[in-house]
């Protein structure tokens, strides 16, 4: 089990390919949608937000696909990586002869966690530098306005937006972990897949319960739009460092659960 050979497989899947075509074809899909619809007027229920100064600059734009995508679209193919990469191998009756090699279970999962975590990074990277390049053809580069006010400037706009990328990557190790856990305990990838994703909107949800009061801070999900402050005059590190304390945390137990239960676990059953 070598990383080059497992990624070298799970590149030539075909899922592999429709996520990043659909991640490709995202930023054009908006961009048809501006034509369309026309420029963004701002007059949004909840205030000025980065959806509209997408139009402005190619890093705006950029911006804008990863504040509509963030919550959700980035969630699928993290899950898909990390959900399917176990289970589809119990599914196809394949890893009993992988372990059969015979490859330690810790070497295994270790060399599939890697992997899919190397994937749902450049899934994460992808939409973001497509989105750039296509932006600055259509609306030229410039600096990055900021919504409230102000602008930051193209040079300081680029490594914001690697902060931005790197913090929302960080943010989706809970989903990737949750999905990772689930794949070691069934042989339904569909299954694996589903309930982190699942899981993730219900994490969701939770966080519109202001009921909850201070309960909110303990779920990733509150923390997982933190990066807005990354794209301010003034970079603020507090609500990005509270959340990658939570999903770091999350993290490390879920994913002590998948390789503790998979050591044990009857593979042929």
């Amino acid at each position: 089990m070598r990383l080059r050979v497992e990624a070298r497989r799970q590149l030539r899947r075909r899922r592999t390919m429709i996520v990043a075509g659909l991640l490709t074809a995202l930023p054009f899909v908006l961009m048809a949608a501006f034509a369309i619809g026309g420029t963004p007027d701002g007059g949004g229920r909840n205030g000025p937000t980065l959806i509209d100064t997408a139009t402005a600059s190619g890093p705006n734009f950029a911006a804008t696909c990863l504040f509509v995508s963030a919550g959700f679209v980035l969630v699928v193919p993290v899950a898909l990586f990390c959900g399917d990469t176990v289970a589809s191998e119990a599914g196809w009756a394949s890893l009993r002869y992988l372990l059969a090699a015979p490859v330690p279970r810790a070497r295994l999962l270790g060399v599939k966690l890697t992997v899919a975590l190397g994937f749902s990074a450049a899934a994460i990277v992808l939409l973001p530098a497509v989105a750039l390049a296509a932006g600055t053809v259509a609306y030229g580069w410039g600096d990055l306005e900021l919504p409230t006010g102000g602008a930051l400037p193209a040079a300081s706009a680029l490594p914001r937006l690697v902060v931005v990328v790197a913090y929302i990557f960080v943010g989706q190790l809970v989903t990737a972990a949750l999905a990772f856990w689930l794949s070691t305990v069934t042989d339904a990838p569909l299954g694996a897949v589903g309930g982190a994703v699942g899981l993730t909107i219900v994490g969701n949800v939770l966080d519109a319960v202001t009921a909850l009061g201070s309960w909110r801070d303990v779920l990733p999900a509150h923390w997982q739009f933190s990066w807005a402050d990354a794209v301010q005059p003034t970079m603020e590190w507090t609500g990005m460092l509270q959340g990658t304390s939570v999903s770091v945390s999350y993290a490390v137990v879920l994913g002590a659960l998948a390789f503790r239960g998979f050591r044990t676990k009857d593979i042929v059953s």
